[in-house]
């Protein structure tokens, strides 16, 4: 799951930790971390996550913070969580909200959303300069982690990535087009000591309507690469690489608890 942005670095690098509990039923639930390197291997961000899931409803929670001296040029703090339900085909998020501390620029957003595919109190702090958010169609739209919890059930289930999610995350209106790429094998690099076949997949954001603030810009494109490895066909991404305005970043999934499981690997950093 990845970064803010995702199940797993989807956001900012991308993005996710404890926090949000789905209502009703107990939950199962999955806490992964994810440490993410840039340049010439620089440590530069750490991404917790966790995911709660009941017959019938979710819960995302993502922390993402920058790391070690990378903080000194980018200090990066974000919290994003979401809920909401599942049918036998489909998930829909009911709130959505994310606190973003960017250099001392603090910013919040919150979205909810009504079961007729409506948004509403789409809520922005500070508000943006300009109108370029007005008149938007938000109809139809999911948050981010939403987004890539729809493609990771759907390679779960059909073993394919093929999948366009409309997205609005309080800043941008966009496209996140998926794709299959190829099952490839992965071997332990310098980072991680992660070995087994993996289903890679490609993903490209496509911009509809853009922040004016190019400060709050996130990724391009990206790959994941996805393994099964807890129980009843999930899927987790065990590297991830981001095109950023920071440069490109890797991701390594270093510690996954779940389902009875405890798997590491990578050290603590």
């Amino acid at each position: 799951m990845l970064p803010h942005r995702h199940p797993t670095l989807v956001a900012a690098a991308l993005a996710l930790a404890t926090g949000v509990s789905s209502p009703g039923l107990a939950a199962d639930r999955v806490d992964a971390r994810y440490e993410v390197f840039g340049f010439a291997g620089m440590h530069v961000l750490t991404n917790r996550t966790s995911l709660e899931e009941t017959p019938n409803s979710y819960s995302i929670a993502v922390n993402l913070g920058s790391r070690g001296v990378a903080s000194a040029f980018v200090d990066l703090r974000i919290h994003s969580e979401v809920y909401g339900k599942i049918s036998s085909e489909a998930a829909r998020p009911e709130a959505y909200r994310s606190n973003v501390w960017r250099n001392g620029d603090d910013h919040d957003y919150g979205v909810r959303y009504l079961g007729d595919g409506n948004v509403v109190n789409a809520v922005v702090l500070p508000p943006p300069e300009g109108s370029y958010l007005d008149g938007v169609p938000l109809r139809g739209t999911v948050d981010q982690l939403s987004a890539y919890y729809l493609l990771e059930r759907q390679l779960a289930r059909r073993g394919s990535c093929n999948l366009t999610v409309p997205v609005f995350d309080g800043s941008e209106l966009y496209r996140l087009r998926f794709w299959d790429v190829k099952e490839e094998t992965l071997t332990p690099d310098g980072h991680q000591n992660f070995a087994g076949p993996t289903q890679l997949c490609e993903v490209a954001r496509e911009l509809i309507v853009a922040n004016p603030n190019k400060n709050m810009s996130t990724y391009n494109r990206g790959r994941m690469w996805y393994a099964r490895l807890l129980r009843g066909a999930r899927v987790v991404p065990v590297r991830m690489e981001y095109d950023t305005p920071f440069g490109a970043v890797v991701g390594y999934l270093a510690e996954l608890t779940g389902y009875g499981v405890h798997l590491k690997y990578m050290e603590t950093q």
